[in-house]
């Protein structure tokens, strides 16, 4: 998988979200997710598929809101 550097900035970036906001959707200190943004300690396998899932929870959303909005501008 991609780094754990990247993968915890991309996250963030595609959420809109900070690593402290971040940090407190998935549980864990703001530390710890600076820690893994730089490289200090390295991500866990459930992690990353969490984080993963937070990015496609955030797409499903975005495309609800979409179809609702085409359905009310019928």
């Amino acid at each position: 998988m991609e780094s754990e550097k990247n993968l915890v900035k991309k996250t963030c970036r595609e959420l809109g979200i900070t690593q402290k906001e971040l940090a407190e959707r998935i549980g864990v200190s703001r530390q710890t997710v600076s820690d893994w943004s730089s490289g200090r300690t390295n991500i866990s396998q459930v992690i990353q598929e969490t984080l993963r899932l937070l990015v496609v929870e955030q797409e499903y959303k975005n495309f609800q809101y979409m179809v609702k909005k085409a359905i009310e501008s019928r």
